[in-house]
C-alpha cells in the first residue's frame, strides 16, 4: 500500500501546485472546468497510436512499447486524479481511505509481481477501448471496475508495481520540471534534439536505478538549460 499511497500523495500536490487546493470540486484557480474523464480517454486514444492499427498507414511497423508505457502512466496520473475527486466529492474518505481499498482490489494485488510480458497488441487495445468506455458513460462513475481494468492494463503494457511506481515518480518530476518551465504559457520545448522529454526522462531512470526524484529533476534542468543554450 505504501506505493499506492505515495502516488496518491504526489498526484494530490502536483493538483494542489498546478491548478489550485481547491482543484476537487471540478474548477482550476484560474475558474477552468476540470474534467478527469476527458483527460483520461484522450490518453488512450494516443495510447492506442502505440501500435500500427491503422490499415492504411505503416502496416508492418513494430509496437512501440515504450511509449505505451509512458502513455499507462499518464492515465494513471489522470485516474487517480479522479478517483481523488469522486472521494472528496462524494464524502468517501481521504486519501488514506482511497489507498486502503485500491490495495485491497485483487486486480492490484497481480500488478505486486515480477511480471514483464507483453499481450498481442489487439488485446492492449481492447483493454484501452475498455477504459475509454467506462469514462465515456455519463452516469455515475464505476471507479473500481475502472481501476481494475487500470490494473489488467499495466501487466498486459509489461509493468508491474514496482516499475509503474518508478515511471511515476520521473513523470510526476517532469510535469513539475514542465510547468516551472513555461508548460502553461505555452513556451516550454518538448523535444530534446528530436526527442520527447518523456523518452530523456525514462533514459535517466533506467541509467541512474537509484536516482532520487530531487536529483532526477536536477539532470532534466541540466539537459534542459544545454538544449536551451544551444
Amino acid at each position: 500500500m505504501d506505493k499506492i499511497l505515495l502516488m496518491l500523495q504526489l498526484q494530490a500536490q502536483l493538483n494542489d501546485a498546478t491548478n489550485g487546493e481547491d482543484w476537487t470540486k471540478g474548477i482550476t484557480k484560474n475558474d477552468k472546468v476540470i474534467n478527469w474523464k476527458r483527460c483520461i480517454y484522450m490518453e488512450c486514444a494516443e495510447m492506442i497510436d502505440s501500435f500500427s492499427w491503422k490499415h492504411w498507414k505503416s502496416i508492418d511497423k513494430e509496437p512501440d512499447w515504450d511509449n505505451l508505457q509512458i502513455e499507462i502512466v499518464d492515465v494513471w496520473h489522470f485516474i487517480m486524479s479522479l478517483a481523488i475527486e469522486d472521494y472528496s466529492k462524494n464524502l468517501k474518505g481521504q486519501i488514506e481511505d482511497l489507498a486502503i481499498n485500491i490495495s485491497n482490489l485483487d486486480s492490484f494485488s497481480k500488478i505486486d509481481m515480477d511480471i514483464r510480458n507483453y499481450a498481442t497488441q489487439d488485446d492492449v487495445m481492447l483493454k484501452v477501448e475498455n477504459i475509454m468506455l467506462i469514462v465515456l458513460v455519463k452516469e455515475n462513475l464505476d471507479l473500481e471496475k475502472l481501476l481494475i481494468e487500470f490494473f489488467d492494463l499495466v501487466i498486459m503494457g509489461g509493468l508491474n508495481l514496482e516499475t509503474l511506481y518508478r515511471l511515476y515518480v520521473g513523470k510526476n518530476i517532469l510535469n513539475q520540471f514542465r510547468q516551472d518551465n513555461g508548460y502553461k504559457d505555452g513556451s516550454y520545448i518538448k523535444l530534446w534534439n528530436g526527442e520527447e522529454d518523456n523518452v530523456v526522462m525514462k533514459r535517466i531512470w533506467e541509467e541512474n536505478g537509484d536516482i532520487k526524484p530531487e536529483v532526477l529533476y536536477k539532470e532534466l534542468a541540466k539537459a534542459y538549460l544545454a538544449l536551451t543554450k544551444s
